[in-house]
Parts: C-alpha cells; structure tokens; sequence
C-alpha cells in the first residue's frame, strides 16, 4: 500500500499514524554501511549545490521512485524577492522538482499556507515561475483540503493538516534558514507550520513540542535546508538587504533534528538553543548531536 492510501484509509478510520524513519526510502547493506547522515554544499550556483548535496546522500533515485505523486513544500510565506531572504530560493526549488521527474516522477505539487495574500507571495518570491517552468504544479492553498487528524504528540493530539500534503507518496520539506521571533530561527520543522491549518496562532504556547507533533507525523523523504542565503535578524519577514547573508550552502538530510541542529550553527547557535530541536531530540525523532552524525562536506 502507497504512503497516501494508507493515510487516506487510516484519516477515514479516525486513527493515529506514525511512519518509521526516512519513510519510503530502502538502503542496501552497502548503501547503509557508507550512508552520510547529512550533506553540506557550498558553492555559487543554487542548482549546482542543491544536486550536489543531494548526490551526497545517494542521489535522488534514493528518494524517489518512478510513478510517485511528490510534495514539494518550500517556504512562500511572505511577499519578498529571493534577495530578502525570507522564502526558499526558487532555483533550489526548481532544482528539486527537476530532479523528481528525472527520477520518473508521474508529478510533483508545490504550495504553502502563506501568511499573507499568497498570490503576491508566490509571484514576488519567484517561486511560482521557477517552479512552473520545470513542471510543477503550483497551487494555492484551498482550506477546503484541510482535513482533522489525530497526532501521536504531546502537546497536539490532534490538528487539520493540509490533504494533499499527507496523500502524496513522498514529501520533499524544503525550508530556508532565517530567524524568528518566537522559535529563534526557523527551519525544517517550523516549516511544517505551512501545511497546519486551522488558527496557527494557538501553538504558540507550547510550540517547540507542537513543532515536533507534526513533525513526528510528517517525517518527509528528504529535508533540504536552503542557506543560499540566511536571514539574520528581523524574521521571518525581513525587509532589509542588511540582514542578509550569502552563505552559498544548502544541507540535506533525512534526520530532521540533525538538519535543524546544523542550521543552528550557521546562526553561531547550537541545536540545544532551539526548544523545538531538544524536544525532537527527547522524543526520539532525530538527534541533535553532531558528533554522532557522519556529515559529507562538497564544494563545488
């Protein structure tokens, strides 16, 4: 049974769901005794990083099989250009999507809740055209896909998520790394805020564990952290170019917690300084000891 008829059958059931780890991905001995936990690219060229870093982890047949229905799910929260900062580089989209049809994707769908009027969103982000341009189906959010689940969390036992999201046979999170107000910083698990519908706000409270609620239901095929460029104060909306860093690096992985606890360190934090990343940590959804994973580095 694919990923999305069983989540189709089990939501119709009213049950629980929790996936194994790096859902849909099978490693052969070989493959698992030389795995890289997590890849970091650096180099000029968006795409050119992106592929490499995904290469590092084995390529993206990997990740994707021929005949899969993909999610995408890049940050398009804010009306920005790609300069600010504040949504995932469109090259590194497109990229991604690109990849999941040579890998013989049948499609590959891109959306966000964005948190303000989306239209604008996706047009000033350049996410749109960039991803439409290779194939992607870009679409708004339609709160009439939101469907109620129940969640093997701890501060969430349940909440709408976004259908096309948990039916698709794999998801790809696509975050970029920027600061936050109340998080610290936001990367891969707080992206999955934008598949959350319902009145967001109400996790405040107790987000670091409602972050990892979701996450522990999600648990994508592939996490890729773009650091492109970083947002370095003022997020996640940003406005000035002055707050922007070019990093030229994108991070991939499949350890949602290690990918975060990576992303820290750009911000010259530690993932133990991020709620969300020791609650992950605790919860037994990644780790965020760094000694413990094999990071493969690659410029290009």
């Amino acid at each position: 049974m694919k990923r999305r008829d069983f989540i189709k059958a089990a939501i119709a059931a009213g049950v629980t769901i929790t996936f194994p780890g790096n859902t849909g991905i099978i490693l052969s001995p070989l493959e698992a005794a030389e795995k890289v936990d997590l890849a970091v690219s650096h180099g000029v060229s968006p795409a050119g990083i992106t592929k490499a870093a995904i290469d590092a982890l084995g390529g993206i047949k990997r990740f994707i099989s021929r005949g899969d229905v993909v999610v995408v799910k890049p940050n398009i929260g804010w009306d920005r250009m790609p300069e600010y900062a504040a949504t995932t580089n469109p090259e590194v989209v497109s990229t991604v999507i690109r990849l999941c049809y040579e890998a013989g994707a049948k499609q590959v769908k891109v959306f966000d809740r964005s948190v303000v009027d989306p239209r604008r969103c996706y047009k000033q982000s350049g996410i749109s055209d960039a991803a439409s341009a290779v194939g992607g189906v870009v679409s708004f959010v339609d709160d009439r896909k939101f469907r109620e689940v129940k969640l093997p969390g701890a501060a969430l036992k349940s909440w709408p998520l976004y259908a096309e999201a948990m039916e698709a046979d794999k998801v790809i999170n696509l975050p970029i790394a920027k600061t936050h107000g109340l998080s610290t910083l936001t990367l891969g698990m707080k992206n999955w805020m934008g598949i959350m519908g319902g009145s967001r706000g109400r996790i405040h409270q107790k987000m670091e564990r409602s972050l990892v609620d979701v996450a522990m239901f999600m648990k994508p095929s592939l996490v890729i952290l773009d650091a492109v460029r970083i947002l370095t104060a003022n997020g996640p909306q940003g406005g000035s170019l002055s707050d922007v860093k070019q990093l030229n690096t994108v991070i991939a992985g499949t350890d949602q917690v290690a990918v975060d606890a990576y992303g820290a360190t750009l911000f010259g934090l530690k993932g133990a300084d991020l709620g969300y990343v020791v609650a992950g940590h605790k919860a037994g959804l990644g780790t965020m000891d760094l000694a413990k994973v094999k990071i493969k580095r690659v410029n290009i």
